[in-house]
Formats: C-alpha cells, structure tokens, sequence
C-alpha cells in the first residue's frame, strides 16, 4: 500500500510469525495489533499455565508497540481470547496488573483457541502527542 498515512513498522525486536499477517498496521494516529500470542523470538509457541502464556502475550505486545512508537499506556481497545472458563479469574487479576485505570476497552472470548494456546490478545492504541 502506497499510502503515506499507513505504515507497517517492524524491527529486530518485533516478534516475528510464521503466518501471513503484519504485526502491526499503524494508520494516522492509531497504532492496530495483530493477536498475539506466546511465542518466542522465532515464532515458536511455548505453552504453559495461563499466566506464563498471559505474559509472554503481553511482552510480545509491548514489542510490538514500542516499535510503533507507543506503550500499554496507550492501547484503547483489547480484544482477548481465553481457552479455559477455569481461567478467566486469574486472566482478570493478569489484566488488572498491566492495565490501569483508565483501562482500556475490552472484549473476552473463551472456548476459542486450539490445543496449543491458551490466550492471545490483540489491541488498538493510539500513538502519544
């Protein structure tokens, strides 16, 4: 896309996927995330309890946002998808710890993901003035 208010930022430290999508696609002042989910450097997956696979989410998008410019700060929207109902109350208490008030908008689905997962998130943020 040759539009110069959309930009497809990348680094070193963008985690990386075997997929076919963008990390991130930032348009204006928005900043939109793919899911992500917890995989290392290499874009494997490394699964674990929920809150092992929550923070390496997390950490992924925190990445991810820096090399567009912005932080959990500014995320506006979260869309999150959670495997087991068992796992929503520590999700929760997951969430509360890395976003503060006021917190973003949020939207969980559960009973969604594949054997190999047990969470992944995407979010919209807005880049800082």
């Amino acid at each position: 896309m040759s539009n110069s208010q959309v930009s497809y930022p990348r680094d070193a430290d963008t985690p990386v996927s075997h997929l076919p999508f963008s990390p991130c696609v930032v348009v204006g002042n928005l900043v939109f995330v793919s899911g992500q989910a917890s995989v290392d450097k290499t874009g494997k997956i490394i699964s674990g309890d929920i809150e092992s696979e929550f923070r390496r989410s997390i950490e992924n998008v925190e990445a991810v946002l820096k090399t567009a410019g912005t932080d959990l700060a500014h995320v506006v929207q979260t869309r999150n998808y959670v495997r087991e109902e068992s796992d929503l109350a520590k999700y929760n208490e997951l969430y509360a710890e890395y976003f503060k008030d006021p917190k973003p908008a949020r939207t969980t689905i559960v009973k969604c993901l594949g054997d190999n997962l047990r969470y992944e998130v995407e979010c919209i943020a807005v880049l800082p003035e």
